[in-house]
Formats: C-alpha cells, structure tokens, sequence
C-alpha cells in the first residue's frame, strides 16, 4: 500500500510544465458555458457548425471559433463531407469529466 502512495506521490510531483498548461487549458475550455453547450450536443451525436449554431441559437461565428478553440486541444474532431464539415468529440476522458459533472450538478 505505501508503494502505491509513493508512486502516486512521485507522478504528481512529476508534473510537467506541458501537463500543466494542458490541463488547464482544458479546464479552460471546460469553464465556458458556450463550450460546455457544444461539447454536451455533440456527446450526442456529430453536428455541423450550421447544426450546432441552429439547435443552441448561437451565431455561426461563435460557433466556429469554440470549435476552433475546442479542436486545437484535440476535444472535437471533424469529418468532411462535400463541403460540410461534422463535428464529433475526440477525447472520451474529457467528455467522461464533463458528463459526470452535469450528472452531479442535477443531482446536488
């Protein structure tokens, strides 16, 4: 058990400096309601921008540019189609985070 610990202490104290900015960019992008929309649609089911900015009532531009945000940390990825690009989530961890929070939000 106190090897488990130590490692446990080891890893965290391991910490990179990008780790850090990672997490916490994904935080970031985790903090913004119009983001949290976006990622809670697209958990599920893929959607275009057209889509997204449609169902949420949001300006296309807002959309793209969370989107933008959101696929630079690797949390959303698209498909091409034509002309059209889908959106879809790219990370299960991030979206687990996500769907286990509102889960506890609407059961606090």
């Amino acid at each position: 058990m106190d090897e488990a610990l130590n490692n446990e202490k080891d890893q965290t104290e391991q910490l990179d400096e990008e780790t850090l900015f990672i997490v916490s960019q994904t935080f970031k992008a985790l903090g913004d309601p119009t983001r949290i929309r976006i990622l809670h649609l697209l958990s599920h089911q893929e959607h275009s921008v057209n889509e997204i900015a449609e169902k949420l009532s949001l300006m296309q531009s807002t959309v793209s540019h969370q989107l933008r945000f959101l696929k630079n940390l690797r949390l959303v990825k698209y498909r091409r189609e034509g002309t059209t690009l889908y959106y879809s989530p790219d990370d299960d961890h991030v979206m687990n985070v996500l769907q286990q929070t509102i889960h506890h939000a609407q059961h606090h």
